[in-house]
């Protein structure tokens, strides 16, 4: 189905429909009413939102980089011995700086045990294993992972075959960090299955009542060229980092992401506060926030490739929202750039609503998903129509706005 495209900062004459030599009112087609109506919307959303070329975002250069993969740091994998694990982590236990750990599968810390990670320890994927038995660190509900790295000795996970040449095209070569908590999620069964987790293995449930949840500590971590595919019929990919019902009792700040095959970083409800993420040349998009998370990502900079898909994609709430109401997002102080002359775009869709302030997509574009009931033609709950109540609040954006809709065929 192609979708119906309206750019809210332009509305042309030719989708008017007015009659100038006749009172009798004009018939109009199916398509032209369809056009009608959502050019109203977008002339509605054009009263709410606008172009401001003085967004500054983050400074691309802030200092808070300089330890990334990509902003500075030239860190590669260390020449020592290697430890390989099989099994879930049932007790507390500390992974040393001082030897490669790697995960030869889904190594999951269970409910009521703590993963310590010492600051410059380097974790492996296996590059070997794939499809269900792919390299994933995942902390069930009720588990904690405390990886507390420093600018000078950050903590690195990546996959076996990182000898230091790889670059933003090798990507799906482990799996990546999965974070798992009982934070208010919605969706139509809580508590649900995180993707990328066969549903026969429970650990991988999340969401809850408990909004204060803490799942630990992760403080500087890079995690490189993950994405692994589980299921290539299903498109079912691991994220660079995924977060599912994560509560606010978590802390989570200097993060990096670079060449994930599906999306960097990946919010289903929860909501933990991220602050000071760096997004680079992934395969998809590059921060994705669904199930009404709730927390604010602040200070995050995103680089997309002609591999990539959107800067930001936000959908809102897939059922209603256990163990509250509030559903807003933040994001704060951000800048999206392209690579190799790249386009720039976000999508925001189902009913998402929040604030974006200080966003500097560098003139990309926002698409705005409407809705409508398709009988009556009114506007219905959707980004565009959240954005016209005032429930989605775009404040300070370098960016063009586009309205679109897959209600209608054309």
């Amino acid at each position: 189905m192609k979708k119906l495209f309206a750019k809210a900062t332009l509305i042309t004459g030719t989708l008017m429909m007015v009659s100038c030599d006749s009172d009798d009112p004009v018939e109009l087609s199916t398509t032209e009413q369809q056009e009608a109506a959502l050019v109203a919307v977008a002339t509605a959303v054009g009263e709410n939102v606008s172009t401001d070329a003085t967004a500054a975002g983050i400074d691309v250069n802030d200092s808070n980089f300089d330890w990334t993969l990509t902003k500075g740091s030239s860190r590669t994998q260390q020449v020592l011995d290697t430890i390989k694990y099989t099994a879930n982590i049932s007790e507390d236990v500390t992974w040393s700086a001082g030897v490669v750990h790697q995960l030869d599968g889904r190594i999951t810390v269970l409910d009521g045990a703590t993963l310590t990670i010492e600051a410059g320890t380097i974790v492996t994927g296996n590059k070997d294993l794939e499809g269900v038995n792919a390299s994933v660190l995942m902390v069930a509900r009720g588990g904690k992972l405390m990886a507390v790295g420093t600018a000078a000795d950050p903590i690195i996970m990546t996959t076996t075959a990182d000898d230091g040449s790889l670059t933003a095209d090798n990507k799906g070569l482990w799996g990546g960090l999965v974070l798992l908590g009982n934070a208010p999620i919605s969706e139509e069964t809580v508590p649900a299955q995180i993707e990328g987790v066969p549903a026969d293995d429970t650990n991988g449930l999340y969401g809850g009542s408990n909004a204060s949840d803490n799942s630990g500590t992760i403080q500087y971590v890079s995690i490189r060229h993950g994405g692994a595919v589980i299921n290539a019929a299903a498109g079912d990919e691991i994220n660079g980092f995924t977060l599912g019902g994560v509560g606010s009792g978590t802390t989570i700040d200097h993060i990096e992401i670079y060449a994930n095959s599906d999306d960097g970083i990946e919010f289903f409800g929860g909501n933990v506060d991220v602050n000071y993420l760096v997004v680079t040349q992934v395969g998809d998009d590059a921060i994705d926030i669904d199930q009404s998370y709730s927390g604010e990502v602040s200070n995050y900079l995103v680089t997309v490739d002609e591999n990539s898909d959107e800067g930001l994609e936000v959908d809102g709430r897939e059922g209603d929202l256990l163990g509250g109401t509030a559903d807003d997002f933040r994001l704060t102080n951000g800048t999206i750039q392209a690579a190799s002359g790249a386009s720039i775009t976000c999508d925001f869709k189902s009913k998402a609503r929040g604030i974006v302030s200080n966003l500097n997509a560098n003139g990309g574009q926002i698409k705005l998903a409407a809705s409508f009931d398709t009988g009556t033609l009114e506007s219905e709950e959707d980004a565009a129509q959240n954005v016209i109540d005032g429930n989605l609040v775009f404040t300070t954006v370098n960016a063009t706005f586009a309205i679109y809709t897959d209600d209608f065929d054309q």
